[in-house]
């Protein structure tokens, strides 16, 4: 029996204005559908209204979004004094400021917590007005935090670019400090548990990282959509879906053995499964 009536892939976006198309906000479903909502603060709001309609259905859900959910272990307690993803997560809800135009203080966010830790590891300003204590290129690696995460180094394939990253191509940073915020208030308005941090498995909404580039190769050629971000949120749903109705999903939510502090860092979904993901996303754009 499958464990999720519905499966929804978010593909976030940082950028400072609204926007649709290429590098924007893109929602994609099981049902084969996708939106593109011009905002975070629109997208937010249309998660909402799904998952509301999905609980007076009785409907459980799953919701992947693409950005780390974690950061590498220690960050968390250097800058809350806890040493747990879920309270940065707070600690970015409360700080953080997004309007409907998509203007969000993420960078000043940014810039204290280096102030915090007492050295920078965010970097990268797009902005052409200098930010204290954000610099703009990579600063000199810091002795007690890994650039990356364990689940970014363990999976196969290119692997995604540092949380600490807030700038340039591929810029994962600046969309976690964004979207960890309203993902938190998407969690604690629609009764949603944060995978793997929460105990998820009897939630009616489980939230999870994904990295949709899992399976990009096997998007090549593939015709009916306006952009990749569209394609591998709506194909990454679909294998997800697949491999559900298969009773073959829940292994991907295993704990992998790689990850030596998972409450601080967090797990892609599907890592160590990646093999299964793109033999699935193959079968369903066959």
């Amino acid at each position: 029996m499958p464990r999720f009536d519905r499966i929804l892939i978010v593909d976030w976006s940082a950028a400072g204005k609204p926007c649709r198309g290429a590098n924007s906000i893109w929602i994609g479903s099981d049902a084969g559908d996708a939106a593109n909502p011009e905002t975070r603060q629109r997208a937010w709001k249309m998660l909402g209204c799904q998952l509301s309609r999905a609980r007076k259905a009785g409907h459980r859900v799953l919701i992947g979004v693409d950005f780390a959910f974690g950061h590498p272990a220690g960050l968390a307690a250097m800058v809350t004094g806890q040493g747990r993803a879920m309270a940065l997560w707070d600690h970015l809800s409360a700080l953080h400021h997004d309007d409907g135009t998509n203007a969000s203080n993420y960078r000043d966010i940014a810039a204290q917590m280096n102030r915090q830790i007492g050295q920078p590891v965010f970097w990268g300003n797009g902005r052409k007005i200098q930010i204290a204590d954000l610099p703009r290129l990579k600063p000199p690696a810091h002795p007690d935090l890994r650039d990356h995460r364990a689940t970014e180094t363990a999976i196969t394939g290119a692997r995604p670019k540092s949380a600490f990253q807030l700038a340039g191509a591929g810029s994962v940073g600046a969309q976690s400090l964004t979207g960890i915020p309203w993902l938190a208030r998407l969690r604690d308005r629609q009764d949603a548990r944060v995978w793997p941090f929460q105990d998820w498995q009897d939630a009616p909404v489980v939230l999870a990282e994904v990295y949709p580039s899992i399976i990009a190769d096997r998007l090549r050629g593939l015709s009916g959509f306006g952009c990749l971000d569209q394609a591998q949120v709506t194909m990454l749903a679909r294998a997800l879906r697949r491999l559900d109705d298969a009773d073959a999903l829940l292994p991907l939510f295993a704990p992998d053995p790689r990850i030596a502090d998972l409450m601080a860092e967090g797990q892609i979904l599907g890592t160590g499964h990646e093999a299964a993901l793109r033999t699935a996303a193959a079968q369903v754009t066959a």
